[in-house]
């Protein structure tokens, strides 16, 4: 098997799920005994500057034939990639083998360039490897492409969380607009007659601007000793973090996929996730069927309209009704439970993504 080489942007420092993903994937692939390197690429990815274009060619042999006999077979992040497709087609054209790993798509409600980028970016690749459904779906329809592989994270096994008493409700991201953790303070406030604790788990440095902004709002609505923010919290922290909770929440307004959910579900918790995002298929993933022939699914996904001010109110009904109705509260544990065998693992990533690149060789 040739050598392959994972690319990946080297300006994102704070635990995302990108990275978490590539950093499984390569685990993964290194244990079916393929010959895996990671190489971070420095620039300002999405939007490099003209020497960070001219590093990436470098990189992966753009400007002419490479000295190695039998050159690596390239992965992609597509972060990187939107911003380089004149290097990727050059690579093309030098006969460079370079295949996209699409996580997320461009935002085409603005300015159009990023998404003519995106086309040619992936129209010059060796092939495209999705990261979800939803994923490859918009790039198809956006762009007209066809014979996208999908790899949908894997989860690792994890115990059985304890849950706390009262109730404890953990939202696990990047204080970021987009994770939307504005709405989830919005929604507790709304819940003060009840009792129940939360915890917000993610890095305040993504977006300090906007992390402020959550502080500020927990604190205004007098939720201090009730909603804690610990930051990032990695390794022992953040096991136990996970498990004193009873609720995973993932509100964010676009989500490709959402390993959050799987990684709730991997401990038993059951998640809400907004209704129309990419973490329904991951809600979906390890859903059971009901008696009925329908999704009996270990949470709840919730219409929230960006800029809909009922959104608050909406989030904290289908809470309100977690917190009190214990019916409900017991069949979502129960789904969430039942789930935990139904999750692939991470060695499932792998081989697909092996198979597409090296077809036939992940048979470790």
């Amino acid at each position: 098997m040739r050598r392959i080489r994972l690319l990946v942007p080297g300006n994102i420092h704070h635990h995302s799920g990108g990275n978490a993903y590539n950093a499984k994937l390569v685990r993964g692939m290194t244990q079916l005994g393929a010959d895996v390197e990671v190489v971070p690429v420095d620039g300002a990815w999405p939007e490099p500057s003209a020497k960070d274009r001219r590093r990436f060619g470098g990189l992966i042999g753009a400007w002419g034939p490479e000295a190695e006999q039998e050159p690596a077979v390239d992965i992609v992040d597509g972060l990187v990639a939107v911003g380089v497709p004149d290097e990727l087609e050059y690579a093309a054209k030098a006969g460079r083998q370079a295949w996209v790993l699409a996580h997320m798509t461009v935002d085409a409600t603005a300015d159009p360039g990023p998404v003519k980028r995106e086309a040619r970016a992936m129209r010059a690749a060796s092939g495209i490897i999705s990261t979800s459904t939803s994923t490859a779906a918009i790039l198809r329809e956006r762009h007209g492409l066809a014979g996208i592989r999908v790899a949908l994270p894997g989860v690792d096994p994890a115990p059985v969380a304890s849950g706390s008493r009262p109730p404890h409700v953990i939202v696990v991201a990047a204080h970021l607009p987009n994770k939307d953790q504005l709405l989830t303070v919005e929604a507790l406030a709304l819940l003060k007659d009840l009792e129940w604790s939360a915890a917000m788990v993610g890095s305040d440095q993504a977006d300090p601007a906007y992390a402020a902004e959550v502080r500020a709002a927990v604190a205004s609505n007098g939720l201090d000793h009730r909603l804690r923010i610990t930051g990032e919290l990695l390794g022992d922290a953040l096991e136990r973090a996970w498990d004193a909770a009873d609720l995973s929440l993932l509100v964010s307004r676009v989500e490709a996929f959402g390993m959050v959910v799987t990684e709730s579900l991997a401990r038993g918790i059951p998640v809400v996730v907004r209704q129309g995002t990419g973490a329904e298929e991951a809600l979906g993933l390890a859903g059971l069927m009901n008696d009925g022939g329908g999704a009996r699914l270990p949470g709840a996904a919730v219409p929230l309209v960006p800029g809909d001010r009922e959104n608050p109110a909406r989030l904290a009904g289908v809470l309100r009704r977690w917190l009190q109705d214990q019916a409900a509260k017991d069949e979502w544990r129960a789904a969430a439970l039942a789930a935990r065998d139904r999750l692939p693992g991470w060695d499932q990533t792998a081989r697909t993504v092996l198979d597409a690149v090296e077809p036939g060789r992940a048979t470790g």
